[in-house]
């Protein structure tokens, strides 16, 4: 075999392994990406021009993200947080309306208190969705209902649902770990015990 076969065999089979480290690569991307974020890789796709566009909007959330200084909150401003969460609670009976309000107003808190910015609603999403992106459906069904309600266009079961649903972030804000207890209980709680309301 020639020397010129020999360079053409060398430049074929780097290309090949080339084009296959760059599928690879892109596959753990993929992967990586998808168990980060998990529903909200499959909405952000959904709402993208193509896959590529979704996963690098994706990737600047994870920078951004990492630029954040966010912060567990120490046992005694959860233990508040806590408290605040239960006396909203029990207005919810006698103002669902406004309970629902402070509901959105104490997640609102605790994401600045974690170090959070709270600017903008979208924005909010955007950097929720790096690290709590499981929870993500439950703020935006609150909000959407809260905004609802503002308008008086939701009923009390609606108002209930949003309690329900602002709960869920607020515990997942509240705890540093799964195992972590907010309120005596643990933050991992089953739909049953969401229920109760």
């Amino acid at each position: 075999m020639s020397a010129i076969a020999w360079v053409a065999v060398v430049v074929v089979a780097v290309a090949v392994i080339l084009v296959v480290g760059y599928l690879v690569s892109g596959q753990n991307r993929r992967r990586h990406l998808r168990d980060r974020f998990g529903p909200e890789y499959d909405r952000t796709v959904e709402e993208s021009d193509s896959r590529k566009e979704a996963e690098q909007d994706l990737l600047a959330r994870e920078e951004r993200h990492a630029k954040l200084d966010i912060r567990p909150l120490d046992p005694e401003t959860r233990q508040s947080y806590s408290t605040k969460w239960t006396e909203v609670q029990e207005r919810f009976v006698d103002a669902p309306g406004f309970a629902v309000t402070e509901a959105d107003a104490l997640v609102t808190s605790v994401m600045a208190d974690r170090g959070y910015p709270t600017d903008e609603f979208e924005q909010r999403l955007s950097d929720l969705s790096v690290a709590h992106a499981a929870t993500l459906d439950h703020y935006r069904a609150a909000h959407d209902i809260s905004s609802r309600a503002a308008r008086q266009d939701a009923s009390t079961e609606e108002l209930r649902q949003a309690m329900v649903h602002y709960r869920a972030l607020f515990q997942e804000l509240l705890a540093d770990s799964a195992e972590t207890p907010v309120n005596g209980r643990h933050a991992n709680r089953s739909n049953a015990e969401e229920a109760d309301l």
